[in-house]
């Protein structure tokens, strides 16, 4: 059994080459969360010019949108969604620095190789398992578009979170190879 790969974010690009479709890795520090309409006002102030509400580089986004928190709890259930939604926004965000996104299922050939060019990886998060990573938030704060709700952009300190590389720099892909594991035993 491999041991699981601590990490301290933002992430060095010597991390992030190392990495390797399916490794397991432990997330540690500041992450964001960011969905569809976050995403696209992020793009909209990189296309005029303008600074982001948070400084990208070496980051990772989480593309979720937390339930509310319980009295006594930093959030929520916090499950990863579709991550497909956000292939047309994530190759611009790589390209001023983001190093890693995480969610669920594959991810688009393009993002795959903004991934390879840009030196930046997918982590999968577990769908179904909401309430225990939920436990790995020890602090939430919105740091912009609070009007969007759920879908705000999020600041999570994170200890131990659990994610899986999906795709890693060069191009190797979990979702892919799992497929053709399948296939040969048929």
């Amino acid at each position: 059994m491999s041991s699981k790969i601590k990490l301290n974010t933002p992430l060095k690009e010597e991390e992030v080459i190392k990495l390797r479709a399916g490794d397991e890795v432990l997330l540690n520090g500041v992450i964001y969360t960011g969905r569809d309409a976050a995403h696209k006002r992020l793009l909209d102030l990189l296309e005029k010019g303008e600074e982001l509400p948070f400084d990208v580089k070496g980051q990772i986004i989480y593309y979720v949108g937390p339930s509310p928190a319980k009295p006594g709890t930093p959030i929520g259930s916090c499950g990863p969604t579709t991550s497909y939604r956000m292939d047309s926004y994530a190759p611009a965000l790589m390209k001023i620095g983001l190093k890693g996104m995480i969610g669920k299922g594959p991810r688009g050939k393009e993002v795959v190789e903004a991934m390879k060019r840009y030196k930046a990886v997918y982590f999968a998060a577990v769908g179904g398992a909401a309430a225990l990573i939920a436990r790995s938030v020890k602090s939430s704060r919105i740091v912009a578009y609070e009007d969007l709700g759920t879908e705000a952009i999020r600041e999570l300190e994170v200890e131990d979170f659990p994610v899986i590389v999906a795709n890693d720099v060069l191009g190797n892909d979990l979702y892919e190879e799992g497929i053709r594991k399948y296939s040969r035993r048929k």
